[in-house]
């Protein structure tokens, strides 16, 4: 069993060897390869058009949701497994104890895993692999690499694909056609459970490759980062020091109107209260009505002191949502991450 799988990943290899031959004249730093990988992409969205997404249609049109949902949970039981290895390997004794206490509460009393009772005792569910082991000792990530049937990767990652096999539980079950079954099966499950992001994709990508491949490699930085987005992770910072832009003012009598935030915050004007424009939202008694007034001038971002506040709904923290990307594992391949 073993000989036939380690053959079916040379023969992958090969194919990476044979694929197209296409060149980018300005490849990116990340992606020195993008002619070739492009290549693969195509190969990969072929494979899925025709092949992969229908088996997944149908598989949702004829499973019930609660047995999905069950297929699902206990393929994320077994997954738990690598998760606690990687975790020990990366000396997080606690997350990997955790992993631990998931994999038994949901095995005993979540009937084998097919109900997941641990998230609804609270306990955090981690999402490790090897390619994360490899490089939480520094190993460097390496070009962005698209494998054949295998999908977004790096060369980091695509070697972490042999640590992942090992120490995958599937791969050791007997017979062999049952180990492949429930591979076949988690691959069915997985791409079901994507069928709507890969929607939204086809409908919000211009180019869905880059798309991806930019998703992919924030995503990973990200992980390897523990979910922190300062340092080195290669995740922006949008921490509190960042500056906010200052707009003028556009009143017709030159005069400063408080801002909406400063407002709220008891803040007044240096100027007389009379002079002074009531910031938006806010009532008084002696205030004219609406009819007797002039235009309002738009509010500004700096108070009586000159400090910047933000303006009444605004964000300083305006980071995007985080990416439901499932890890590059043999039991979770890339190429079904956002088809």
């Amino acid at each position: 069993m073993t000989t036939t799988r380690m053959r079916a990943i040379t023969l992958g290899v090969a194919a990476l060897a044979l694929a197209g031959c296409s060149t980018v004249q300005t490849p990116s730093k990340d992606d020195p390869w993008e002619g070739f990988n492009r290549t693969v992409y195509t190969f990969n969205d072929k494979v899925d058009q025709y092949a992969l997404k229908p088996v997944a249609q149908g598989y949702v049109k004829v499973t019930p949701q609660p047995v999905r949902e069950s297929v699902t949970n206990f393929f994320s039981n077994i997954g738990d497994v690598y998760n606690a290895a990687n975790n020990f390997l990366q000396l997080k004794i606690t997350d990997g104890v955790e992993d631990i206490m998931r994999i038994v509460i949901n095995t005993v009393f979540g009937v084998g895993g097919l109900f997941d009772v641990a998230s609804a005792a609270k306990l955090p569910k981690h999402n490790q692999d090897f390619g994360l082991t490899l490089g939480h000792y520094g190993v460097p990530s390496g070009p962005y690499l698209v494998l054949p049937l295998f999908g977004p990767s790096t060369v980091r990652d695509g070697v972490g694909l042999v640590g992942n096999y090992f120490i995958n539980p599937l791969s050791y079950v007997d017979p062999a056609a049952l180990s492949w079954g429930l591979y076949g099966l988690n691959v069915v499950s997985t791409r079901a459970n994507l069928l709507g992001a890969s929607d939204l994709l086809e409908g919000a990508a211009i180019d869905k490759y880059s798309f991806v491949r930019n998703t992919y490699l924030q995503r990973r930085r990200y992980l390897l980062s523990d979910g922190h987005a300062k340092g080195d992770s290669g995740v922006p910072d949008y921490g509190d020091s960042a500056p906010l832009p200052k707009y003028d003012d556009g009143g017709d009598d030159g005069s400063a109107a408080p801002a909406a935030g400063a407002a709220a915050q008891g803040a007044t004007p240096a100027s007389s209260a009379a002079a002074a424009t009531p910031a938006s939202g806010t009532a008084r008694a002696d205030t004219p009505s609406a009819a007797s007034m002039p235009p309002a001038a738009p509010a500004t971002l700096e108070g009586p002191d000159s400090a910047a506040t933000p303006a009444a709904g605004a964000s300083q923290t305006n980071v995007p949502g985080d990416q439901m990307i499932p890890p590059a594992r043999l039991g979770y391949p890339g190429m079904l991450r956002l088809r």
